[in-house]
């Protein structure tokens, strides 16, 4: 959702996408959710962070709670390394309806907390 959000903000961002346990396909509900603020992301893809160890970057940003401790060192030249926590929808528990209204309550504090780095910071840098 972060990626999409970013992507959103600024069509000329690179912004990928990875995790330490990427699943094998973006859950439905992310989907979901994200379509009822007019991004799509069902093209996207999980993908393992393994395979941009040894890039650079201007931003290495987790999202997951956890996936500050267990987020790999970057071997590239990483400009700034940043920490924005939120829960994992997927592990929400309950009726169809509660999972569904938690997928939307972690995705407002995605836009929230992506947009604020957006407009306070990475698009001054970009300026």
């Amino acid at each position: 959702m972060a990626e999409g959000f970013l992507k959103s903000f600024d069509t000329d961002l690179e912004v990928y996408s990875a995790g330490t346990q990427p699943s094998g396909e973006v859950h439905p509900k992310a989907i979901q959710v994200m379509k009822e603020k007019g991004i799509d992301i069902s093209n996207g893809y999980p993908k393992k962070v393994d395979r941009f160890l040894n890039e650079a970057f201007d931003y290495v940003i987790t999202v997951c709670d956890d996936a500050r401790e267990t987020c790999p060192v970057f071997l590239g030249e990483v400009k700034e390394r940043l920490h924005l926590g939120f829960e994992d929808p997927a592990k929400a528990t309950g009726t169809a309806a509660e999972i569904l209204n938690e997928f939307r309550r972690i995705r407002d504090l995605i836009e929230s907390a992506f947009y604020d780095l957006y407009k306070n910071k990475i698009s001054r840098e970009g300026k």
